[in-house]
Formats: C-alpha cells, sequence, structure tokens
C-alpha cells in the first residue's frame, strides 16, 4: 500500500507518478515505431526501459522519474519524454510542472483553427455592450455590432494595434490616446514575449514602425507589461461620453485565443446610451440630427 503524500511536493511527485504511467500505458509498441512484442507483452503500453531507450535517457534515471523520487530533471530531457510519450502541448507543460519546472513557453499553433459558435454566440450575447475575439497578434476574429458602433471595428480593421495607431477615427474618439498608446505597445510587447520563436510579431511591429512614428518611438523603448483591466473613455458622435472597463479573458481550449469585453463603468450613463444605439428607431433619430 502506497504511502499517503504528506505535503506539496509529495503529493507532486505522485501526481507526476500516475500522469507517467497512464500516459506510457496509452501508447503502443506500434504507435513508437517498435515491434509490438506478441505474446510475450503483458500490457499493451510501453515498457518504462523502452521509454528510456526512446528518450535517450537511463533507464534507472526513468524509473526513477516515473517513481516520482526527487531527482534533478532538465527541460530538454522532458521534452524527449513528452516527445516518445506524445504529450500534446497542454500535457507537455503540465508535465513541466509536475516535475517541479516552470512550464515552457507556448507554443504557437501551425495553422489556427476557426471560432466555435459557442464563442461567438458569447461574444453576440454582450449586445449592447461591446466584446470581441483577437488572436494572439491581436487580431480582430470576432466582434459584434456595438464593438463597430462604439471603436469604428469593420472588416477593414483587422489588427486591433495596427488600428490604435492608424486608424483615425477610433484615435479622435478615444480619450488620452496618445498617453494610453505607451501602455498597448507595452502590452503587445509581453503578449510577443509568449511565442518568442514566432515572427509573426515582428512582421506586424516592423511594418506598423514605418506607417506610424509614434509606436516606432514607444516600441524602441522596450517596455513591457501585461495585459490587464483598465478605463476607456470614448467621445462618440451620437451619444457622447462613453466609460468602460476593458477586460480580456483567456480561453482555456483556446490558448490563442482572447475574449475582450468592455463593461458599463458605474455611476455613468454609458450602459444607457449603448441600450439607445442598440435601439434602430433610436438610431435613425440620432442620425437624422446629426446630418441636419
Amino acid at each position: 500500500m502506497e504511502a499517503t503524500p504528506k505535503n506539496a511536493d509529495d503529493r507532486r511527485r505522485a501526481d507526476l507518478r500516475e500522469f507517467l504511467m497512464i500516459r506510457r500505458a496509452r501508447i503502443t509498441p506500434a504507435r513508437a515505431g517498435l515491434p509490438d512484442g506478441g505474446a510475450r507483452r503483458r500490457t499493451p503500453g510501453l515498457r518504462r526501459e523502452e521509454v528510456a531507450v526512446l528518450a535517450g535517457v537511463g533507464v534507472s534515471w526513468y524509473q526513477w522519474l516515473e517513481q516520482g523520487r526527487d531527482i534533478t530533471v532538465s527541460g530538454q530531457v522532458l521534452d524527449a519524454v513528452a516527445r516518445v510519450l506524445q504529450l500534446e502541448e497542454p500535457e507537455r507543460r503540465h508535465l513541466y510542472v509536475l516535475a517541479g519546472l516552470n512550464p515552457p513557453l507556448l507554443r504557437a499553433a501551425a495553422v489556427q483553427a476557426p471560432v466555435s459558435e459557442g464563442l461567438t454566440r458569447i461574444i453576440d450575447s454582450w449586445m449592447p455592450f461591446p466584446a470581441n475575439i483577437i488572436d494572439r497578434y491581436w487580431n480582430n476574429i470576432v466582434f459584434n455590432e456595438a464593438s463597430a458602433a462604439i471603436f469604428d471595428f469593420n472588416q477593414q480593421c483587422r489588427n486591433c494595434l495596427v488600428s490604435y495607431f492608424t486608424n483615425p477615427v477610433y484615435a479622435g474618439r478615444h480619450q488620452g490616446w496618445e498617453e494610453d498608446a505607451a501602455l498597448v505597445a507595452a502590452e503587445y510587447r509581453s503578449s510577443a514575449a509568449d511565442y518568442p520563436e514566432d515572427q509573426g510579431f515582428s512582421a506586424i511591429t516592423d511594418e506598423l514602425a514605418e506607417q506610424s512614428p509614434l509606436f516606432a518611438e514607444l516600441w524602441a523603448r522596450g517596455d513591457v507589461r501585461p495585459p490587464g483591466p483598465r478605463t476607456k473613455g470614448i467621445n462618440h458622435p451620437l451619444v457622447g461620453e462613453l466609460y468602460f472597463e476593458s477586460t480580456q479573458l483567456k480561453v482555456p481550449e483556446r490558448p490563442d485565443l482572447s475574449i475582450v469585453l468592455h463593461n458599463p463603468i458605474a455611476g455613468t450613463d454609458t450602459a444607457r446610451k449603448l441600450e439607445w444605439l442598440d435601439d434602430s428607431e433610436g438610431r435613425k433619430a440620432g442620425l437624422r440630427a446629426v446630418a441636419g
């Protein structure tokens, strides 16, 4: 009978032992490129010594790892084990945590999967408040009608960073646009740091630096700030001042995506104005007044 874990480290090593045993059992010799062993093999999964040989580590060392012993491990060796056990990216990062190492930086997917209908419904259900979904590059993947009306999002506004520094409509509406520009650039650098081998970020920042001298100046500072909640003030041509708290939510099943929700700040009449804008008759009346 196994001893009950006494502390957090004991529990982590017990979880590591269980995780490796389960993942090893699901990999057949055929999947690993080995002969199946025929009737001599009692279990369908790989043996410990087979994992060790395929990963290029000592048999005793791998046995100690799977037993959850207090041994020194490296990311390079864990990656070799993850390759043999054919771990997916979330599983590979989980292996690092169980082994007592900081999880590796995210790997960018080769091809981005489409946004699910469920995520699209979340954005639509946030009406009449603005909401959108961005990918790791801050490309606008999905946005609702309120985002289009408030922030001038449209099919030409494909990237939020580029739009911030090049869209004169948004710049004219955003209170404190130039002051917040430094925060935006710093947050983008933080997002890019999660994917150090992804050249897609450099392609965007290099091109934007040629279009916007202000962005080029701010980017050269090298400031870094993780994205988080912050307030936004908007001067809308129909309803006047609007005040939001912007929040980014990560999608667990899609770590390459973030949901951006804009919630009216309490104590302002932002919610009432947004409800009026969402009403078709109210918009028509407002447009007629502006045109007149």
